[in-house]
């Protein structure tokens, strides 16, 4: 006959035994609805990622794309100038995905893992709506009367436009040097200058604020976009679908919608 005490131990036991094969099932939590909650590692976990300025509004909406693809993901986006990013990161900052304007910059990075190249992008001039000083090509951004914003020759769009300048044999003398292409795009938004040298994708994006004037000297500064997954990325099979995401067709069609060129 059962004691007390003794239906006491093997009650005991079982609980036990029911933990153990519970631990043993795999490494999933969950929370306290009994949902299982995705780990650190998961595909599923917040993504951290360090994009280019000018691939705001595309990563944006890939971003919200990923995370219904994804349940559980959460993407945070970190927009800025290419070479500035880089410097982050060298310095510590978390991140799990590089994507950058330029090669140069994501070689600059010591933690990049193995790039691919995704898109390419075009200079274009932007002007204010209606293109008020009619400006037909860079010979024009040439007048001194002409107030022009040029972003600075560290970042991607800078390097671009130099070489842009150097093809046609022109030199232009900006009033303002900006730090990415956004915010050089924002000074003709703006009204605080006449033109600026952008990236086609960001022209397009503000097409309801400004205007675009193409230029054949853009064809020989067109700008590599190359993406990679960081070495010491916290989430790097999260990292990796992001950027499997981006390289798929479904990512693909967002950037070419957007302005961008297949690679």
């Amino acid at each position: 006959m059962l004691t007390v005490n003794s239906l006491r131990f093997a009650v005991a036991g079982l609980a036990v035994l029911l933990t153990s094969s519970l631990a043993a099932c795999g490494g999933e939590t969950t929370d306290s609805a009994g949902t299982a909650a995705a780990g650190p590692g998961s595909a599923g976990g917040p993504v951290t990622v360090f994009a280019a300025a000018s691939l705001t509004e595309s990563f944006t909406t890939l971003g919200k794309q990923f995370e219904s693809a994804h349940p559980g993901s959460t993407v945070t986006f970190n927009f800025g100038g290419s070479s500035a990013l880089a410097t982050q990161i060298n310095e510590g900052a978390p991140a799990d995905v590089f994507a950058s304007a330029a090669p140069k910059n994501m070689q600059a990075v010591t933690d990049a893992g193995t790039p691919t190249t995704f898109v390419r992008n075009q200079l274009v001039i932007a002007v204010g709506k209606g293109n008020p000083q009619g400006v037909t090509g860079l010979t024009d951004l040439t007048k001194p009367d002409l107030k022009v914003a040029l972003c600075a020759d560290a970042v991607p769009c800078g390097a671009a436009t130099k070489t842009a300048t150097t093809a046609a044999g022109v030199t232009i003398t900006p009033v303002t040097l900006e730090q990415d292409v956004k915010a050089a795009l924002a000074k003709v938004k703006l009204g605080e200058v006449d033109a600026a040298l952008v990236y086609r994708t960001d022209a397009k994006a503000s097409a309801a604020d400004i205007d675009a004037i193409e230029f054949p000297e853009s064809a020989t500064a067109m700008n590599d976009y190359p993406i990679a997954v960081l070495k010491t990325a916290r989430n790097p099979a999260g990292g990796q679908a992001f950027v499997d995401y981006v390289l798929s067709a479904e990512g693909t069609k967002v950037l070419i919608e957007a302005g961008f060129q297949a690679p």
